[in-house]
């Protein structure tokens, strides 16, 4: 029998799920994380009250914050503790409601800012919330030196780095092919003078 014993031992030190990485630089806020799981708990999502994560992201310059899902997780600029407390709390719930979204529709594919991320903020208590915030986060310019043209509907498309592979102009496909790729309306690169 201790022989059976030693055998289980074994088995669970060999197939034990290595902790997944994580990738990204993360300093976890527990004040926010637990309104999150609060928030989500009164919602009636207790998975998403249970794994919710709110960390801050010291990497993040533009971006005021973002969700991941189906990790359930949520990173903040740290730009926003400079910002109005209004503005760090519109931003979580911004953010929170991308995962309530997610959280609702199971694995349907969705808009990420369309009517259920628009209900789940109303819920949050934002309603009428914009997609894109107005905080007055530097941005850095870079120079497109690279022009594409649909030869069919003659629309412009400038790039910071040139395109590497077939591309097609996406409103030409989605109106006259169904949304998929056509050689037709490959983009064609054009020389910029300058």
């Amino acid at each position: 029998m201790p022989q059976l014993e030693f055998r289980w031992a074994t088995w669970l030190r060999v197939f034990k799920a290595p902790a997944a990485p994580h990738s990204r630089p993360a300093r976890e806020d527990g004040g926010l994380t637990t309104w999150c799981a609060e928030a989500s708990a009164g919602l009636g999502l207790p998975e998403l009250a249970r794994k919710v994560r709110v960390s801050w992201n010291p990497r993040m310059q533009t971006t005021a914050g973002r969700a991941w899902w189906p990790d359930r997780s949520i990173e903040l600029n740290p730009k926003l503790r400079q910002c109005e407390p209004d503005e760090l709390w519109r931003t979580l719930k911004h953010e929170l409601a991308h995962l309530v979204a997610f959280e609702r529709c199971g694995r349907r594919h969705i808009d990420p800012h369309g009517s259920e991320w628009q209900a789940a903020c109303a819920d949050l208590g934002i309603p009428g919330e914009q997609p894109f915030h107005t905080l007055p986060f530097k941005r850095r310019r870079m120079k497109r030196n690279h022009a594409y043209t649909c030869p069919h509907c003659f629309s412009t498309i400038r790039r910071v780095k040139p395109i590497q592979r077939a591309v097609a102009c996406y409103e030409c496909c989605r109106k006259f092919n169904h949304g998929t790729y056509h050689d037709r309306f490959r983009l064609v690169k054009q020389k910029i003078s300058g």
